[in-house]
């Protein structure tokens, strides 16, 4: 366990942007996984901006990696794409 004061806060930052993170890393799959169980093209249409954004974001603070962000948006909207 740490000795220094600055070691303990840093403790308690880390395990609160955890929890922020996991949260809405959670919150990304679930998107996902949305847009991939639609099978309607219009519905999918409306929701690939929304989760487009969101792995941006996310991307952009870190959360994920830029490289995942860029291969599930080139899946989902090839999946998109595909449906009749």
């Amino acid at each position: 366990m740490a000795n220094h004061k600055s070691a303990l806060k840093r403790i308690r930052q880390t395990e609160k942007h955890n929890l922020h993170n996991r949260y809405y890393a959670k919150t990304m799959r679930n998107a996902v996984k949305k847009l991939r169980n639609t099978t309607e093209k219009s519905e999918a249409v409306a929701q690939l901006p929304k989760v487009t954004s969101m792995l941006d974001k996310l991307a952009k603070r870190n959360i994920i990696h830029v490289n995942k962000a860029s291969n599930l948006k080139s899946k989902l909207s090839r999946y998109v794409n595909k449906l009749a």
